[in-house]
């Protein structure tokens, strides 16, 4: 593994652990060279899943884009890590054991709206304000208006 500080080839691993949720190994690592330490993660990958946009284009799907989409709709946000990590995770492996070798951007999107909606109504609310194309005010106000309503039923 390179090193991120010095980008030397050499590390060895320190300690190693799975993550709470069991779906990576997490590994301390140190540098062979200039001793600095850090941390990285191991996941399983099943098999290459293509996610097909809307314009029928399509690209390999990528767990960082899904943590940096829910990150965005959750900053600022009192929500624990370890919760975004975990829905990060089931919908990763919502996709992979979907049997399918594609999948539509949009049912991505909807496993996302539907998990941000369980964790915070202010996330669900941001992520659907990308994902539904807000463009106005109006927009917001009876989306959340719809939120509102769900959540006194």
């Amino acid at each position: 593994m390179r090193c991120p500080f010095c980008a030397h080839e050499n590390s060895q691993v320190k300690d190693s652990r799975p993550t709470e949720d069991g779906a990576a190994t997490r590994r301390r690592r140190q540098c062979e060279s200039c001793g600095a330490r850090f941390t990285t993660f191991e996941r399983i990958q099943l098999r290459e899943i293509m996610v097909v946009k809307s314009e029928n284009r399509r690209e390999i799907f990528d767990r960082a884009k899904l943590e940096r989409s829910i990150g965005l709709a959750c900053r600022k946000r009192s929500v624990d890590q370890d919760r975004l990590e975990q829905l990060v995770s089931s919908i990763q492996r919502q996709v992979e054991t979907s049997g399918d070798t594609e999948i539509a951007s949009g049912r991505i999107g909807e496993m996302v709206m539907d998990g941000l909606k369980q964790l915070d109504s202010v996330a669900y609310i941001r992520f659907a304000s990308v994902y539904k194309d807000f463009t106005e005010a109006k927009d917001f106000e009876d989306f959340a208006g719809s939120v509102i309503d769900a959540a006194n039923k």
